[in-house]
C-alpha cells in the first residue's frame, strides 16, 4: 500500500470520526434541551419507554403536535368570568364533593378548548400536549383524573381522595388562566377546600365579604 492510500484512508477515517463526534454532540445537545424544557416529564417519558432515545422520539413528536397548535391566551373578561365559575364549583364541593370534581374538569376542558387545545382527543393525548408548556403542572392533570375516577361511588370515605383531585385541578387550572398574561396569578386567590373530621368546608375567612375567589388562601 503506497503513502497516497494511507493518507487517504487516515484522512477518511478522521472525517468518519468527525462526523460521528458532531453527531454525538449534536444528539447530546438536542437532550439537553429536552431535558431542560420538559424536566419531570423527560424521566417519566424515558421510563415509559425504557431508554432515553425512546424518550428523546415521544418528547420531539410532543413538541411537533404542539406547534401545529394555535394556541391564545385567554382575554381579561374570559380570565374573570372563568374564575368566577371555579368559585361556584369549589363552592358545591361542600354538599357534593364528587359532583364538583365532575364539574372542575368540565371546566378545564371548557379553558382548554377556549386556549386552543384539542380536548376531544384522550386523556393521555391531552396531558402530552399540556406538558410542553406546562411539565411541572402535567402530572397534577394525570393525578386528578386518577383520583376522581377512583373515588367515583366511593361514598364519604372518598371526601379527601376528592378534595386533593380537586387542589390538582385547580392548580393546572389557575395555570392555564394566567398563561400568556403579566403580574400576579390567579392561583393565588383561589380558595381551597379543607376537609376536617371527614367534613368538606371551605377555607373561607369568617365575616369576609369578598367574593371566595378574592379571598388569599391561609397557610
Amino acid at each position: 500500500m503506497d503513502d497516497t492510500t494511507i493518507w487517504i484512508l487516515v484522512i477518511a477515517a478522521l472525517a468518519v470520526a468527525a462526523l460521528v463526534a458532531f453527531t454525538l454532540a449534536r444528539r447530546a445537545a438536542h437532550r439537553r434541551r429536552l431535558r431542560e424544557r420538559f424536566g419531570p416529564e423527560y424521566d417519566r417519558a424515558a421510563e415509559r419507554r425504557g431508554s432515553r432515545r425512546g424518550a428523546d422520539a415521544e418528547l420531539d413528536e410532543r413538541l411537533d403536535r404542539h406547534d401545529r397548535l394555535d394556541l391564545r391566551p385567554l382575554g381579561p373578561e374570559s380570565r374573570e368570568a372563568y374564575a368566577a365559575r371555579w368559585d361556584e364549583v369549589q363552592s358545591r364541593f361542600v354538599d357534593a364533593p364528587e359532583v364538583a370534581v365532575r364539574h372542575a374538569q368540565v371546566l378545564l376542558d371548557a379553558v382548554m378548548a377556549e386556549r386552543g387545545y384539542p380536548i376531544g382527543d384522550e386523556l393521555t393525548a391531552r396531558v402530552d400536549l399540556v406538558s410542553v408548556d406546562h411539565p411541572e403542572l402535567a402530572d397534577h392533570y394525570r393525578v386528578a383524573h386518577r383520583l376522581h375516577v377512583e373515588s367515583v361511588g366511593a361514598g364519604d370515605g372518598a371526601t379527601e381522595a376528592q378534595r386533593q383531585a380537586l387542589l390538582h385541578y385547580r392548580a393546572l387550572f389557575a395555570e392555564l388562566l394566567d398563561a400568556g398574561r403579566g403580574g400576579d396569578g390567579v392561583g393565588d386567590e383561589l380558595v381551597d377546600p379543607v376537609v376536617e373530621d371527614g367534613v368538606a368546608e371551605d377555607r373561607t375567612a369568617v365575616g369576609d365579604d369578598r367574593p371566595r375567589h378574592m379571598i388569599p388562601r391561609r397557610p
